[in-house]
């Protein structure tokens, strides 16, 4: 089993996205930091899969899912990162977002950095999506996202999600 961290967004939405898909075994919920300067916590989740996934989907999904172009003012909070626990993947994580960035003609913002921390968050926000998808949030900001990697990576998302 693999681990890698995935910061960007909110994390009930990250949390909801890599819970839908196939291979994914476990996705711990919370906040994630790095080395300096990014040892701050921000919103993350750090997700478990198998070989059924490869890397490549897990990322390209990310990217997908968030607002990995932009520098927003929010940053600090929803830092757009790849947080690896392998200091051998790092430059796999970093050839895959520049493959990425040139199929889709983007310029990703997302960074490529080690992971430090992780805090659980609380026991009522854990499982956010799968406790009420009928949620304002949910149906807000949530549902689009799935819509959006069903759209894509059919195969990939669970049909009981």
């Amino acid at each position: 089993m693999k681990k890698i961290g995935f910061g960007g967004g909110c994390h009930w939405c990250t949390e909801a996205i890599f819970q839908a898909l196939h291979g994914v075994e476990l996705v711990e919920q919370g906040w994630i930091s790095s080395v300096s300067p990014y040892d701050t916590f921000s919103e993350a989740v750090i997700v478990h899969f198998d070989e059924d996934i490869g890397l490549e989907v897990l990322i390209e999904i990310h990217l997908l899912t968030h607002s990995s172009t932009n520098a927003h003012s929010m940053r600090d909070k929803y830092r757009s990162a790849v947080y690896y626990f392998d200091a051998n993947d790092k430059l796999t994580i970093e050839c895959i977002i520049g493959k990425l960035a040139l199929e889709n003609a983007a310029n990703y913002i997302t960074q490529v950095l080690p992971f430090r921390d992780f805090r659980l968050n609380s026991e009522n926000y854990l499982n956010y999506y799968r406790k009420d998808k009928q949620k304002p949030f949910c149906r807000t900001n949530i549902n689009p996202k799935l819509t959006a990697i069903r759209k894509k990576f059919g195969q990939q998302v669970r049909t009981d999600f």
